[in-house]
């Protein structure tokens, strides 16, 4: 995705490879309690990581999420599929949670089935 497209408070943000995709790290409190809220879909880019991390929310969320619970190795404890917003989502165990905009989670569901 061209870095212009991208919302300004996610351009900074380290990127990890998670699941086979290329995502930003959420660090700092603003961009983990945001998250992808309040952006286009075009401007969230592949995703969102938010380390340490066992619940979202989709306040704000001006389109469906797919959320991807990890456990402590990496591995895939619970997906949520095209949540709407102004929801809140949980797995206990998760350690992690990703992100992704609804119509391309497609492909991690492939890559993790």
């Amino acid at each position: 995705m061209p870095r212009s497209l991208l919302a300004k408070r996610l351009r900074h943000l380290p990127v990890m490879t998670v699941l086979g995709r290329e995502v930003r790290i959420a660090r700092g409190p603003r961009v983990r309690l945001l998250g992808l809220a309040r952006l286009d879909r075009e401007e969230a880019g592949s995703g969102l990581l938010i380390p340490r991390c066992s619940s979202v929310h989709t306040l704000g969320m001006r389109f469906p999420l797919d959320l991807y619970f990890l456990g402590g190795s990496g591995e895939v404890l619970a997906i949520r599929r095209g949540v709407p917003a102004r929801r809140l989502a949980f797995c206990g165990r998760a350690r992690a949670v990703v992100e992704v905009p609804a119509e391309q989670g497609g492909e991690i569901l492939a890559a993790v089935s």
